[in-house]
Formats: C-alpha cells, structure tokens, sequence
C-alpha cells in the first residue's frame, strides 16, 4: 500500500503545499496540479456537488503520480466517510467540529478495530486492488490516514484545546470564512476576534505538535500565515486560480489596446 509523505512530512516538522478543489474534475487535473507543485489536493464535496463516482475517478488519477488526496466528505457520517476512505481518500478534512467526544467519533469512523469502528473491505481501492497480510493492511491504513480538524464555528474555536488533543487528529485547519459568520463579523478577517483564534489555534497546534492548516486565498495572505506559523497551505482553489489568471491577462491586454 502506497504511504502518504504529506503525513510524514508534516509529522517530521515539515511544509506541505498544494490547492482546494470545488469545480473542477477532469481527468488531467491532478497531473497538472503535479506539475505545478501542489504535494496535496483538497477535494470538496460539502459545498461542490462532487459525486462518490467522480471523487473514486480523482483518487485513481491521483495514483502514481505523488499527489496525496485528501477530501473533506459532504457530510459528517459514517457512511460517507468509510466510502471515501475505501474508494482511495488518503486524508479526510471534517468540517465544523465542536467537542472533544464529536473529534473522538470522527476520528473512530477512520481507524480498523480495536484502535476504532472502520469496516473491513480489502482488495479494492484503497489497497491498490492488492493481496497480502490483512493485518498489515489495517495497519498501514490506518497510520497513513490523514485527519483534520476544522476549527470554523465559535463553539469550536472555545474547545480547540480539547478537540486538537485527541489522539489520531493530526492537525487544525483553520475556516476563517465560516468562522467570521459565526461571530457575527462575515468577512472580516481582520478583526481582532479572528485574529486571536488564528493565533490560539498556531500556538496549540505547536504545543501539541499537530499541524496548522489554511486555505489562503491570496498570495498575500499565504505569505503572512506561512511566516506566523501555518505548515499546511492550500494556495487558493480552482476556479480562483483561473479567474484570477485570466482576469489579470485580460486587463493587462485590454490596457495595451488604449
């Protein structure tokens, strides 16, 4: 079975880069995210509309190419969650996690008994369709599943401390959008509410040793979070990326037509 470096890089103290998806699904994607440097995809299927069929094509195109896929499911359930992980999901991201026993539940649907409740199905996708030792599989899978926790509501950022100390949770990932909504401050990222969350979840998250995640929507922003602390960024996402793009060769052309 295929490791997964994003995790050991990141336990090892390391950086990972790479980007969300909410769009976009064709075949040449994780290729060409590959070929721009992205180490992880973070696909979405809460907010996207992204089907279990779409997502088992992503994980398979993201075979044998080093891209580690990780997908936040479209729902907190078990059923979702051990589908993902069966279909190929090398990490999951659960979103709006508020307790200590919410993490605990989570991170249970994720790990093979005794360690947690997983169900058995070997032979498929997430093994690489490969025989071998059952227990080693359970092993293997379960050391290399990757979990975040989202820190995006009021009640979640209050318990962080609790919910970031629960063992097999590998880090925080911070929902500044979602967050802002909850405090009653939509958008403004720069209060000193939101401010103070970021810096708790930093410090926890290094008093702990788990990683603190971000999806920065700017270059400006990735900066600043990479240099306070965040070592896992995921640079903007799809459609952002291209309309950004575009829209800067746009202007830049329709200025030289004056």
């Amino acid at each position: 079975m295929r490791p997964n470096p994003v995790k050991q890089k990141l336990a090892a103290g390391g950086t990972a880069l790479g980007t969300m998806v909410f769009e976009f699904s064709s075949p040449g994607l994780p290729a060409a995210l590959v070929a721009a440097g992205a180490e992880f995809v973070l696909y979405d299927m809460e907010h996207s509309g992204f089907t279990m069929d779409e997502m088992r094509r992503q994980f398979s195109y993201c075979r044998g190419i080093g891209l580690v896929p990780i997908v936040r499911p479209p729902a907190k359930t078990y059923a979702a969650v051990s589908q993902l992980l069966d279909i190929g999901a090398m990490g999951l991201m659960f979103q709006m996690v508020e307790s200590r026993e919410e993490a605990e539940e989570l991170v249970s649907w994720t790990r093979y008994p005794p360690r947690g409740v997983r169900g058995a199905m070997f032979g498929g996708a997430h093994d690489d369709y490969a025989g071998g030792d059952l227990a080693e599989k359970m092993r293997v899978a379960d050391e290399r599943t990757f979990i975040l926790a989202m820190i995006e509501t009021k009640k979640g950022a209050e318990n962080m401390e609790e919910i970031l100390a629960v063992k097999d949770i590998d880090g925080g990932h911070l929902g500044q959008f979602d967050l802002s909504l909850s405090l009653g401050i939509p958008g403004q990222f720069d209060s000193p509410h939101i401010q103070s969350t970021i810096d708790r979840l930093l410090s926890t998250c290094k008093n702990l040793g788990k990683t603190a995640a971000c999806m920065a929507h700017t270059m400006e922003l990735a900066k600043d979070w990479q240099e306070r602390g965040f070592r896992m960024i995921s640079y903007s996402y799809d459609t952002g990326l291209l309309q950004e793009s575009l829209r800067n060769g746009i202007q830049e052309l329709r200025r030289l037509q004056r």
